[in-house]
């Protein structure tokens, strides 16, 4: 009887790691947007909210 799909090992530096790797060392633009990106539009929508309206 063979072992489960699960149980075998991994071989290190597959290519999910490789391309996590590389997007990871590209810095922090890929997750992080800066607060300055969100411009106006958080201020607007607040307002809108408090003057209860809806989307």
């Amino acid at each position: 009887m063979s072992r489960h799909l699960a149980d075998h090992g991994h071989a290190r530096g597959t290519g999910r790691v490789r391309a996590f790797m590389r997007i990871a060392r590209a810095g922090r633009g890929f997750w992080h947007r800066s607060e300055a990106a969100a411009g106006n539009r958080r201020l607007v929508e607040f307002l809108r909210i408090a003057r209860g309206r809806s989307a």
